[in-house]
């Protein structure tokens, strides 16, 4: 029997690595959306910046465990 698949994580459920993910990769996504609009340039300036906080984000937490 494999007694750490029995064990009980420590990490609290909200920063498990499937949630975080899918966060990282809203933020990634939000970053392009961002970046391809035609209206405002202050989102246009900021685009770059918040999908590289979502990539970083997504290579951060996918060390997280399960």
């Amino acid at each position: 029997m494999n007694l750490t698949a029995k064990r009980k994580s420590r990490w609290p459920v909200s920063a498990r690595r499937g949630l975080m993910e899918n966060v990282a990769t809203a933020i990634i996504a939000i970053g392009f959306l961002m970046l391809f609009q035609p209206f405002a340039l202050a989102l246009y300036t900021y685009s770059f910046i918040t999908m590289l906080a979502g990539t970083a984000m997504f290579i951060i937490v996918s060390k997280f465990p399960e």
